[in-house]
Formats: C-alpha cells, sequence, structure tokens
C-alpha cells in the first residue's frame, strides 16, 4: 500500500536554515521552501502543506505578519505554523502564539525535538481535522450535510467570481418520497435514502464537485466550472443512476421504482457570496417546476 508523506513547507530567509531543517526531516517528510515572506505565503495557498515551519526575523514582512495572513485566508487557516527562532523571550513567544502559531522552537534547533514537535502537531491535526469532517457530514447518508454545501458553495462562489468562470447547482428531489415511507416504512425509507445518496455521488467525478444532503428527500450538487450543458449532461447520469439501482416504488405516481426529479441553475458569480441565494433560488424554482411539470424529469431554469 502507498503511504503519502506528509509536506512541511520551511521559511526562511537564511538559507543554510532551511538546509539544516530540510536534513533533519527529509527521511520523514516531503519537503517545500521559501526565501521570503510573500514566497511562503504563495507556496502555502498554492501547495496546501501539512504544517509551516516559519522564521519570525525576515526582512520585508516578519514571520508575524506572514502568520497573520495565513490564518486570515481560508485556504491556508487551517494549515499548523509552528515558528523557528532565535528569539527566546517569553513576549516574543506570546506575540508568535497570538498571529496564530501553535508551537514555537528557538535556534539553534535539535534535530529529535523538530522532529518530535512535528509528529505530535500532525496527529493533534489529523484527529481535528476527522473531528471537522464529521461535523460534515450526514449521519444517515454519509454524504456532506447541509453546513458542508452553504462552506463549499460560498468557497466556489468566490472562486467563479475570480475566475469569471461558470457555476452550476443542482437540486435533487425523490419523487413521492412521503408515499414511499408510508407504504414501506421508515427503515426501508432510510435505506433508500442511503442508496440513493451514493448513486448521485458516484456520478460526480471531480474533488471540487459536491453531492450534498440537503434536507429530508432532497439533495443538492455544486459543479464548479461547469456551464448548464455539462450539469445537464451529469443530472441525465443521475437520473440514470438511480433508475440503475430499481428500488421498487409501489406507491409511485410517476414509475414502479424510486425516481428523481432536478432543478437546473447556472451563472458566473459576481460579488459577495450572499448572491450564492440567487443561484439556489434558481435552482429552486426549476425543481419546482420539475415536480408540477410531472415528476421524474429535469428542469433547467
Amino acid at each position: 500500500m502507498t503511504t503519502h508523506k506528509a509536506r512541511i513547507l520551511i521559511v526562511d530567509d537564511e538559507p543554510i536554515n532551511i538546509r539544516i531543517l530540510h536534513k533533519a526531516l527529509a527521511d520523514d517528510y516531503v519537503i517545500l521552501a521559501a526565501t521570503s515572506g510573500a514566497e511562503g505565503i504563495a507556496v502555502a495557498e498554492r501547495e496546501r502543506p501539512s504544517l509551516i515551519l516559519l522564521d519570525v526575523v525576515m526582512p520585508e514582512m516578519d514571520g508575524y505578519e506572514v502568520c497573520r495572513r495565513l490564518k486570515a485566508n481560508p485556504q491556508t487557516a487551517d494549515v499548523p505554523v509552528i515558528f523557528v527562532t532565535a528569539m527566546s523571550n517569553v513576549a516574543d513567544e506570546a506575540t508568535g502564539l497570538e498571529a496564530g502559531a501553535i508551537d514555537y522552537l528557538t535556534k539553534p534547533i535539535s534535530a529529535p525535538i523538530v522532529r518530535l514537535r512535528i509528529r505530535n502537531q500532525l496527529e493533534l491535526k489529523h484527529y481535528r481535522d476527522m473531528l471537522v469532517e464529521l461535523s460534515f457530514q450526514d449521519g444517515l447518508t454519509g454524504i456532506p450535510n447541509r453546513r458542508r454545501f452553504d462552506t463549499h458553495l460560498a468557497t466556489e462562489w468566490k472562486r467563479s467570481a475570480r475566475l469569471n468562470g461558470p457555476l452550476s447547482l443542482l437540486l435533487i428531489d425523490i419523487d413521492h418520497f412521503k408515499l414511499y415511507n408510508d407504504h414501506y416504512g421508515h427503515i426501508a425509507g432510510d435505506d433508500c435514502l442511503r442508496r440513493v445518496a451514493q448513486a448521485l455521488k458516484a456520478s460526480t467525478h471531480r474533488p471540487t464537485d459536491l453531492v450534498a444532503r440537503y434536507g429530508g428527500e432532497e439533495f443538492a450538487c455544486i459543479l464548479p466550472e461547469t456551464g448548464a450543458d455539462g450539469a445537464e449532461a451529469i443530472a441525465h447520469h443521475m437520473q440514470d443512476a438511480v433508475r440503475t439501482l430499481a428500488i421498487p416504488h409501489a406507491r409511485s405516481l410517476v414509475s414502479t421504482q424510486v425516481t428523481i426529479s432536478l432543478g437546473l441553475a447556472s451563472c458566473v458569480a459576481e460579488g459577495d457570496t450572499g448572491r450564492a441565494e440567487d443561484l439556489i433560488r434558481r435552482a429552486d424554482a426549476a425543481l419546482y417546476a420539475a415536480k408540477l411539470g410531472g415528476r421524474n424529469r429535469l428542469e433547467r431554469e
């Protein structure tokens, strides 16, 4: 089995310090390096390292300011920062911790101590990430929940606005699900939700695509960098995937098995994330039209 090494970013304006840390850590980690604060921020945004070792005293932008900017940026806010510096008084350490660092190492470094501190912090980050992941997951279906949907849509809205690229949203409803629950019971209903959720999730393939449980029997799918035609193709693929499940639905008014209705809206984002609500409203209106038009169908806004 392949194991992926954690990536450590070293930011220090003195190449000799980078070489010392590289020698101490290269056997266990993938090492990235930057020799200025601005370069360190750019590398952190691009590479998303597992942890950053950051010098405090650097020209133009010191480590405290670098750390503040990293913590203010949603792309890098969750990356742990350890200051590595010759300054060792309590006030300096307090300043570093207030800037957002999680630990403070003084030069000259001890290789065994650096390795232990990094290992401990990466373990803590792993457990924190697991807790965050659980908080973003729907307990019944195992796919992302509404909270995760909201944060992902906000992120992709900003990206669409920045890159001037398309963003599509699908809202999806299981047809006559209340009748399914009444006829087969809630245990069967929960199993139906799980199976449909996994079929919808399997219909997308890119890491930035997100299928989430939106509420009750409703799901949502965020499709970044996807126009209306591309989103329509994915929507039809989802319909086919749900039909392939062949879950019997004796009380459905549109089929003998479970089907879905979908509403599609697309845009190129503009302005702040608050306007993402307009995209949701448009997709919801399209879903309503699909239901009004007989269900088991897709409507484009």
